[in-house]
């Protein structure tokens, strides 16, 4: 039987990790000031100034309607540090994107009163429209 400790040394969550890393043992973090890991400086990690708009957009034909297809980064990628708002398969909400990258994007998802970070694959994104 193997200790843990001899598996994984320094891993965040086991002894010598880094705590507070988002692995087991600690709770999830932002990613590091500046932007996320080989994002470059993508600005700014705080939560944007106010509410998204107070209206709920219609997915339209315009604007690809559902998709089987992962959105495309450079789609998307007009929609950084603008409101954002997202359909999935099985929910749909304001964000506000703040890294996009190759499969997935990361930035602060509305919940009904208060800003949340959030990141997500892409190609769970059905559609989008940012304003």
């Amino acid at each position: 039987m193997y200790d843990d400790r001899q598996l994984f040394p320094g891993f965040p969550g086991f002894p010598g990790g880094s705590p507070g890393s988002g692995f087991p043992g600690g709770p999830p973090s932002a990613p590091p000031p500046g932007g996320a890991p080989g994002g470059g400086n993508q600005g700014s990690q705080q939560p944007p100034p106010g509410p998204p708009p107070n209206f709920t957009p219609q997915m339209t034909a315009a604007q690809g309607g559902p998709s089987v297809m992962a959105v495309d980064p450079g789609a998307i990628r007009r929609c950084l540090f603008r409101y954002t708002y997202i359909w999935l398969r099985r929910d749909q909400f304001w964000f506000y994107p703040v890294f996009i990258g190759r499969r997935s994007i990361a930035g602060w998802r509305w919940i009904g009163w208060r800003w949340v970070y959030f990141g997500i694959d892409l190609d769970n994104i059905q559609s989008f429209t940012c304003v």
